[in-house]
């Protein structure tokens, strides 16, 4: 059939209708149709990263909200004018821009959108921009739409502007948990691994399923966005960190699912897939049933159960029990495999007994819990000191002590009246908290007034991991109460002004998360934080620009902190900081300065009168994508202050 489309300036070109066999790519009904396609594809997406997932769902919810209005148009058997046709290309163009967010939150790496979730709300906000500038310009009128489905697509577009101007409460145990796993300097201890457990939690990333997913998600970051060397690196190790929590093969997925380090191990390329352990993806020589029927190697899943994990790591499924079957059968067929290809089986770990039990060092730690409460002092030395040891690097380790009933005997030794064996002992519980169930243990045990005695009087290593030890014991929320209502702040304090290195950013790092509680950071600036802290940003040598600004982000936003920073003239530091900084830096300071400039726009004036203006422009240019974010907002509520020229 046959049909004129009028054209501007009155001119009109004749077009065949697709509904007739005709040339689809020239006719309405085939853009409507790309449409509809569109919005169903969208509606069958799964998976969305949980750091997006309610938006995803209800741009999907908006999105289907105009099908009535493209299943009308797709009718019209009338004249359409250009601008109808116009304005059914920029809808289509706005789906396409929704489709391509939708997917990259379906299918994209987790941990980019979560560090990203700022930038990734700023493309939804885009998307419903577009959507409500071609809905605002849409000719309902032309295109002959009914009452009823102008109505439901009136209802769209309040929700897209309703959305536009709502900003959802942001996860802050995410963002801060994110900041200090990626601000973390490398020293001779652990990092606290709760934070990285409740990470892959939060992120979804616990399984092996969800660690293979991830990694391919990343190959293709690595492809397609180009992200700069140190942002990619720091998802790249935040995987690997994820996969060792996990207690799957270190290396890392990128570059396949068997890693190097195994297959120098033994050519698991030729070995039957099924002999391989889904952990270690080595070949099984004792290899055990689970309660949801999947095998592994002994050892393997031993220490998956023994890091307090309660789940198949395959599946992800609950076990009912613990207990673990031998699979004789599979066990007889590796054996046949490996004579019949002249394969060696590994040596099994000399450290396990023959039932794949930590025997020996279940007994050795048994000795040396028995000896924390010796009458000898040299015993007692010995015993805190090998305990410190083998907390510090493994994760079974700090299990064993705390199932040994090793914890209450060192919360007693903290009060021995020797500065070294409280140094040992704060140390020894320092390495044990890193487990999540340890935190608690110890804290219930009474250890954290001592361990805030310590940090006033004792030696400077002692004073230096009680500050640590407090950092870890106040990842548990009811933790950081008690740290700020035992006093232990002021100590924090004035570790901060007077410690060294690395008393001071053990202390920055306590500060800054015990800060993450209401009253704390009340404590904190009656504690007198603000100076130390003006101090570490005009100390260059120390380097701890960072760490100083991330604490006064968090006090930024209370009215004591507000007034105490603008008291101290932290302005002119800040703008100094944008004008000479390090790219972090700058992204730090322009948050900083953000926040106090929507509290109070005088901080904004005494920042424009530093000379902010030039290097907020220069930042929005070509800062870091955050800080570009920071610099805009700033700008843009610059312009908003009356006095502004």
């Amino acid at each position: 059939m046959e049909r004129q489309i009028a054209m501007e300036g009155g001119e009109t070109v004749k077009v065949v209708s697709s509904k007739k066999g005709g040339n689809a790519g020239d006719d309405e009904s085939d853009v409507v149709g790309e449409m509809m396609g569109v919005i169903e594809s969208v509606g069958s997406y799964s998976g969305f990263r949980k750091t997006q997932r309610k938006e995803c769902f209800n741009l999907v919810r908006r999105l289907k909200l105009l099908v009535p209005l493209l299943e009308e148009v797709k009718e019209i058997d009338s004249l359409v004018s250009a601008k109808a046709l116009n304005g059914l290309a920029n809808l289509k163009k706005a789906l396409y821009l929704a489709k391509k967010l939708l997917k990259n939150c379906s299918c994209g790496s987790k941990i980019y959108l979560a560090l990203e979730s700022e930038a990734v709300m700023g493309r939804f906000h885009g998307v419903y921009n577009k959507l409500n500038q071609v809905l605002d310009d849409m000719p309902y009128n032309e295109l002959g739409i009914s009452v009823e489905v102008k109505e439901q697509v009136e209802l769209m577009h309040k929700q897209l502007k309703r959305a536009k101007r709502r900003t959802d409460t942001q996860d802050i145990e995410l963002a801060m948990d994110l900041m200090v796993v990626f601000s973390q300097k490398n020293d001779d201890r652990n990092a606290d691994h709760a934070i990285l457990e409740r990470l892959a939690k939060k992120l979804e990333l616990h399984t092996l399923a969800d660690l293979k997913e991830e990694a391919v998600a990343i190959k293709k970051l690595v492809k397609g966005r180009g992200q700069n060397t140190e942002s990619l690196q720091q998802i790249k190790d935040l995987l690997d960190k994820f996969k060792e929590i996990a207690g799957f093969d270190e290396d890392s997925m990128l570059d396949g699912s068997v890693s190097s380090k195994s297959l120098q191990r033994c050519p698991s390329s030729l070995i039957p897939h099924e002999f391989l352990c889904p952990i270690t993806l080595e070949i099984m020589t004792d290899p055990v049933i689970v309660a949801s029927g999947q095998t592994y190697e002994r050892s393997s899943i031993q220490k998956w159960l023994f890091s307090n994990h309660r789940t198949c790591p395959k599946t992800g499924q609950t076990l009912d029990h613990l207990s673990l079957a031998p699979n004789f059968a599979l066990k007889n067929l590796v054996r046949q495999w490996c004579e019949n290809n002249h394969f060696e089986l590994p040596v099994k770990d000399p450290f396990l007994g023959s039932d794949g039990c930590y025997a020996e060092i279940i007994e050795e730690i048994s000795c040396l819990v028995d000896n924390l409460s010796s009458h000898q002092l040299d015993a007692q030395m010995e015993a805190i000191m090998q305990i410190r040891m083998l907390s510090k690097e493994n994760p079974e380790n700090r299990i064993l002590i705390a199932k040994s009933g090793g914890i209450p005997p060192l919360v007693k030794l903290l009060s021995y009246p020797d500065s070294k064996i409280q140094e040992h002992t704060v140390t020894a519980l320092l390495n044990l908290s890193i487990d999540e169930t340890n935190k608690r243990i110890i804290a219930r045990e009474g250890a954290i007034p001592a361990i805030i005695e310590i940090l006033r009087n004792g030696t400077e290593e002692g004073r230096e991991n009680s500050a640590a030890a407090l950092f870890s014991l106040s990842m548990v929320d009811e933790n950081k109460e008690m740290v700020g209502t035992l006093n232990g702040i002021p100590s924090l304090v004035e570790l901060l002004w007077n410690g060294t290195i690395r008393g001071r950013k053990d202390a920055a790092t306590a500060l800054f998360n015990l800060c993450l509680n209401q009253a704390n950071k009340s404590r904190a600036i009656k504690a007198g934080v603000i100076p130390p802290l003006l101090y570490l940003l005009e100390d260059k040598i120390l380097g701890m620009t960072d760490e100083a600004l991330s604490i006064l982000l968090l006090l930024a936003s209370h009215p004591e902190g507000r007034s105490e920073i603008g008291r101290l003239s932290f302005i002119e530091t800040l703008v100094e900081i944008l004008r000479n900084g390090t790219p972090k830096n700058k992204e730090c300071a322009a948050s900083v300065l953000l926040e106090l400039g929507l509290n109070n726009s005088s901080f904004i004036l005494a920042a424009l009168q530093y000379g902010v203006y030039e290097h907020l422009v220069e930042l929005a240019r070509c800062g870091t994508n955050r800080a570009q974010r920071k610099a805009n907002s700033l700008l843009q509520h610059m312009s908003k202050c009356e006095h502004i020229p």
